[in-house]
């Protein structure tokens, strides 16, 4: 089974630089002969290159040339070439990547609109090339910003060209979120345009706030610096630093954030590249987590979130992994899962777990946690023997819980305070294609969203009443 990832815009194409970066370092680290495995498939092509040109791919042996399946798309191509030429300049081909020098300008129309149609055959070729090497295509992964332009409006038109293209195939999406204090006055409404398009062509969204990603960095490097931990954590944390990996050059203040953002999508994407003992297929996340199509907005959290000095941690250790991925400082979106409505809940660990730890765990934490009424059992497992380097074990919890609905009201509100002085309108109406209407539909499907969440928040904390038997007609 293969994931097809899809990076757009600048955002998109750094935390995709450092989840292939991380991927790699993974694989190397259990796969010391330099074999070309099952789990190496699920990401990277073997390629031999000797044969001129793109080259037939190599299912057995030993490793030739490793390719990402990857398209990595920017309409200001800085990013993308950073990444050609920095250490993973292998990995990617020419044939993988769609830029352009001038930018979005972020504006979601020129993106979406503009740039959309321009290179849409462009995009379509490239994804059948790929997906025609792929034996079984599992998923597409978009990973890009609501922010700027690129990301928010090429982003959502690759999305629909997905959903055109292979309608079967499930598409999930991570998208970072901006926060209030963003840089790009224009965030709010590239930000709802976008949201109406995740609403109907997405399978499932993980949102990601940059505050929160902030946050958590800040509050590792406290911990480390105020030697609280004392000799337990490593100076390094490998969730937020690159080091060990095979970037050397120096850090940008966004790395660190890109990492979690990384690590998130490395312990998602686990079950499909290495073995467990109880594998999770990334479409049965859709499958039990989204009862709604359009509920599904799932909120990650992720720990250890620094390396442990000790790898052999005590089993306590183990219990406070699941007490640590239900509290608020792990998640990578500002919200309070614990006070609202779980429909559903995954969790995906990886280490020496066993599936009692599992249980005990969730029978532990069950108490403190609302589920619906209907889905009082509504837990999805999976277990990957595989730990992420310098880790015994990680845990990512993965929430669809009516807990979004702040985050989404909030956007509406800073969304509505530019738009009701039609303030920076005309950048977008100038660009073809795009009327106000796309601004009044736009907002209104983010409201219609709201207001299913709040129909479930009203169920919340009402007596356990079983919903009427379905009348079968005989």
């Amino acid at each position: 089974a293969v994931s097809l990832p899809f990076a757009v815009g600048q955002c998109g194409n750094q935390v995709g630089c450092r989840f292939w970066d991380l991927a790699l370092r993974e694989h190397a680290a259990v796969n010391k002969k330099g074999i070309y495995d099952e789990a190496l498939s699920s990401f990277f092509r073997n390629i031999d290159t000797r044969s001129g040109g793109d080259g037939p791919g190599i299912y057995k042996g030993k490793i030739c040339s490793l390719k990402a399946r990857a398209l990595l798309i920017d309409m200001e191509e800085s990013v993308v070439n950073e990444i050609l030429q920095g250490p993973l300049r292998d990995v990617f081909d020419s044939k993988q990547l769609i830029t352009d020098v001038s930018g979005s300008g972020n504006n979601w129309a020129v993106g979406h609109k503009l740039y959309g149609y321009q290179y849409r055959e462009n995009i379509v070729e490239k994804l059948r090339k790929n997906a025609e090497h792929c034996d079984c295509l599992q998923c597409f992964f978009i990973i890009h910003s609501m922010g700027g332009g690129t990301g928010s409006g090429l982003g959502t038109f690759v999305l629909n060209l997905l959903e055109d293209e292979f309608p079967e195939v499930y598409r999930f999406v991570t998208s970072v979120y901006p926060s209030g204090e963003d840089d790009v006055i224009t965030s709010p409404y590239n930000s709802v345009l976008a949201m109406k398009e995740l609403n109907e062509h997405a399978d499932c969204v993980l949102p990601v706030e940059n505050e929160s990603l902030f946050e958590i960095v800040n509050k590792i490097n406290q911990m480390i610096n105020s030697g609280k931990l004392g000799s337990t954590v490593k100076q390094n944390s490998l969730v937020t630093s690159s080091a060990g990996s095979v970037k050397t050059l120096q850090e940008k203040p966004f790395d660190a954030m890109n990492n979690i953002v990384a690590n998130l999508l490395l312990n998602l994407t686990s079950s499909a590249r290495f073995e467990g003992s109880l594998n999770m297929d990334l479409n049965e996340i859709s499958m039990n987590l989204v009862p709604f199509p359009r509920l599904h907005y799932l909120v990650s959290s992720l720990t250890p979130l620094y390396t442990l000095a000790d790898v052999n941690v005590p089993s306590r250790r183990l219990d406070q992994m699941f007490s640590d991925a239900f509290s608020r400082d792990h998640q990578l979106i500002q919200a309070d899962p614990k006070h609202s409505l779980y429909l559903a809940c995954a969790l995906l660990v990886r280490g020496n777990v066993q599936v009692s730890d599992l249980r005990r765990n969730i029978e532990r934490l069950k108490p403190s946690l609302h589920f619906v009424s209907w889905n009082q059992e509504g837990w999805k497992t999976g277990l990957c023997s595989v730990p992420p380097v310098g880790h015994s074990h990680s845990l990512l919890a993965l929430a669809n819980n009516t807990c979004v609905k702040p985050t989404f009201i909030e956007l509406k509100e800073r969304f509505m305070k530019l738009y009701k002085k039609k303030a920076h309108l005309h950048h977008y109406l100038q660009i073809d294609g795009m009327e106000q209407s796309c601004f009044s539909e736009a907002v209104s499907s983010l409201s219609d969203l709201i207001e299913e969440y709040n129909e479930l928040d009203a169920t919340k904390g009402g007596p356990r009443t079983d919903p009427s038997r379905l009348k079968i007609a005989v």
